[in-house]
């Protein structure tokens, strides 16, 4: 069975996610903010991916969402350029 996923946050990252959680311009952005604190908050990320959320998701990317987040910061989260599906006619 895997280890239980945990993250510490210390009071200027808390800071930071509450923030981005209620007014970010990106509804994936609150999202995600919004998962992560809920894992730091005690809750498995399971129970946050299944049930925490305003939709379903798999386990795996509320996992993804918190790797990102310690490695990169809020950057990581961002959609980069050229991601997506290109245009078919250009004119």
């Amino acid at each position: 069975m895997p280890n239980a996923t945990r993250i510490e946050l210390s009071a200027a990252q808390r800071a930071e996610l509450e923030r981005v959680r209620s007014s970010h311009s990106k509804a994936y952005m609150r999202e995600r903010a919004s998962g992560v604190l809920k894992v730091a908050e005690g809750q498995s990320v399971r129970q946050v991916a299944e049930y925490g959320l305003l939709k379903r998701h798999e386990p795996e990317t509320v996992s993804g969402w918190i790797k990102v987040y310690q490695q990169q910061g809020l950057a990581g989260w961002s959609i980069k350029a050229g991601r997506g599906r290109k245009a078919s006619f250009f004119p």
